[in-house]
């Protein structure tokens, strides 16, 4: 049965698919006009039954050959070498293992050497260094045949080379789940003071509804993230769990009795929506090059931003005339519209998952059980401690010792901290001074939308004509090329905040502070963007734990700030309250003009870093 690759690489087609017994969504391999490579079939005549795995080879890749391998995450454990956990450092050293017999039959069989038993007369007729190297190549030409790879460099089925209709379409459908799980956190800031009413308590209490969300998404991929480079598992199907369970969690949400079942399911919301929020720009990157890669997760950004500034507006009207409830059933509506929608139509971008299932389908062809796929290798021999470190410590390590990564954080925190101080400060602004209903609150967040729009439509022709060209043979591209952009949005930060703080008397217009907050979102966008950006160039063998850190810290700052955002500015005036923060950004001002000069040479010095 001939079905689009989009849906037969779906949840929904890979159910089908195996419910079916494979007679149903059938691949490539298993249609009876396959043809077997060569090189497997060739592996397939000379593998012994009982031969295991050997080592992953030294330098393959899950990828063609080209530059587009772009570092996307080091969550498989890529980036270590290592040991098997069901040795133990004893049996190691008193046995040989299958792994030093392998090398030794193959050196004898296949270059020329028979076995060397002990007392050989022969033995050290050659240098120890030659004897080894012999090894190394004999044992490197039979991993490299049992190796699952593209079957070259125009493989359809790599998701580098989809056609351009589909990579947007998947695009698509990462900007979509992103949004539906960002647009949870301040969907539900207009129902703090229904919820404080409803339920007798503060105001700060109830804001920890989205405070807990918020600290559930920046906690999240410490602990799922690290699910999706499991080539047996990919990334839609953590996608789809997680949003399944994310959707299903609205319902009691909604339906809440007290504030003490209320903050843990905020919590549980965030935390299992998370991966899409940290691992979406890996998606990305899985199917764009670095020369696009900007342009594609600055679309993603935009559908991050617009989350948060569009909350308001749906919850804003919702709670108005219905109640605080119906700030969450719209987040159910659009959540789980969003799950049938991928369910069908999100394929696996995962190079990983996608040459594992690859290699289980060789294996069943050809009986061959040493055939698999670098990324299997990799997971068979992954350590519970070593994925602990990668997930928990690397990405503290990253943070606090090295400088890009340390002030790039500093930076982000202060941008989403004061992002969801805008959110709550509005309410104080339009609805206190200028009458506003929580309908109308909304709309004053459209001010932002149109800012992020309008910086995107102009980020991109800058983009194409000034930096993509770099990457063309011949240039010479650096991550400090990324900066430019980041260096306008650090200005537009405090003007944003000036401008806003000092114009939202009452007697100045209404659309006067709207027009200044759209200049926050052009700052954040250029500062997000390029940012992010540059850490992955940066830092491409640990681009996942610098990101997971980034999005820890970030998130962790945006959770605490709205909790006393309402009495700051009530305290010391809005004016004053927005000229305290602007006085922070423009402490910030100098980061990406340091890392744009001296970023090449901090980098240089970095035993982490890309040189």
């Amino acid at each position: 049965m001939h079905v689009p690759d989009l849906v037969r690489e779906s949840t929904l087609g890979q159910i089908v698919y195996y419910v079916s017994g494979r007679r149903l969504f059938r691949y490539a391999e298993e249609k009876d006009d396959y043809q077997i490579p060569e090189r497997y079939a060739r592996a397939s005549a000379t593998a012994p039954l009982n031969e295991k795995s050997a080592a992953r080879p030294s330098s393959s890749s899950t990828r063609p050959p080209s530059d587009s391998g772009t570092a996307v995450s080091d969550q498989a454990g890529g980036m270590l070498r290592r040991r098997n956990s069901g040795q133990s450092r004893t049996s190691d050293q008193s046995q040989p293992s299958d792994r030093s017999t392998l090398v030794n039959q193959d050196a004898a069989g296949q270059s020329g050497l028979r076995p060397k038993k002990q007392g050989d007369p022969e033995e050290g007729m050659l240098p120890p260094e030659v004897q080894q190297n012999q090894a190394a190549e004999v044992r490197e030409e039979k991993v490299n045949a049992n190796l699952v790879d593209w079957y070259g460099p125009n493989d359809p089925e790599c998701p580098m080379n989809w056609s351009f209709a589909k990579r947007c379409f998947v695009t698509f459908d990462i900007c979509l789940i992103t949004f539906a799980i960002y647009i949870g956190s301040a969907i539900y800031s207009p129902a703090t003071d229904l919820i404080a009413q409803q339920f007798g308590i503060s105001d700060v209490a109830a804001t920890l509804g989205l405070t807990l969300f918020v600290l559930g998404y920046g906690v999240g991929p410490m602990f799922l993230s690290p699910l999706s480079e499991i080539p047996q598992l990919g990334r839609t199907f953590v996608y789809i769990a997680t949003l399944t369970i994310f959707v299903a969690i609205q319902v009691p949400t909604a339906l809440c009795e007290n504030l003490g079942a209320l903050l843990p399911l905020r919590f549980l919301a965030g935390f299992v929506g998370s991966p899409p929020l940290a691992t979406g720009g890996a998606s990305l990157a899985d199917m764009w090059g670095p020369e696009d890669r900007a342009v594609v997760i600055g679309l993603w950004g935009l559908a991050a931003i617009c989350g948060p500034v569009l909350g308001p507006l749906i919850g804003g009207f919702a709670a108005q005339a219905n109640g605080w409830r119906w700030t969450i059933w719209p987040l159910l509506w659009l959540s789980g519209a969003a799950l049938a929608f991928l369910f069908v139509l999100l394929p696996e971008t995962s190079s990983s998952a996608i040459l594992y299932r690859r290699a289980v389908r060789l294996r069943r062809l050809t009986g061959n059980q040493n055939l698999k796929s670098e990324g299997e290798i990799e997971s068979e021999e992954m350590t519970l401690g070593e994925v602990a470190k990668m997930t928990l410590v690397r990405p503290f390590v990253l943070a606090f010792r090295e400088p890009i990564v340390a002030s790039w954080n500093l930076y982000i925190m202060l941008v989403y901290g004061i992002l969801y101080i805008f959110i709550q400060s509005f309410e104080v602004v339009f609805v206190e001074r200028h009458g506003f209903n929580l309908g109308q609150n909304g709309l004053a967040f459209m001010g932002l939308f149109v800012g992020a729009l309008v910086v995107y439509m102009l980020y991109v022709p800058y983009f194409i004509v000034c930096v993509k060209p770099k990457f063309a043979e011949g240039k010479n591209f650096t991550p400090e090329d990324r900066l430019p952009p980041a260096m306008v949005g650090a200005f537009c930060l405090p003007i944003s905040l000036f401008w806003f703080g000092w114009t939202a008397s009452s007697s100045i217009p209404w659309i006067v502070p709207i027009i200044g907050s759209s200049f926050f979102s052009i700052g954040t966008f250029l500062l997000f963007n390029a940012g992010l950006n540059y850490l992955q160039d940066c830092y491409p063998k640990y681009a996942a734990s610098v990101l997971a850190g980034n999005d820890l810290f970030r998130a962790s700052v945006g959770a605490g700030f709205p909790l006393f955002s309402t009495a700051f500015f009530h305290n010391e005036g809005v004016g004053q309250a927005c000229s305290i923060l602007g006085g922070i950004s423009i402490a910030m001002i100098p980061i990406p003009f340091v890392l744009y000069r001296y970023g090449h040479k901090i980098r240089a010095r970095s035993r982490y870093a890309q040189a």
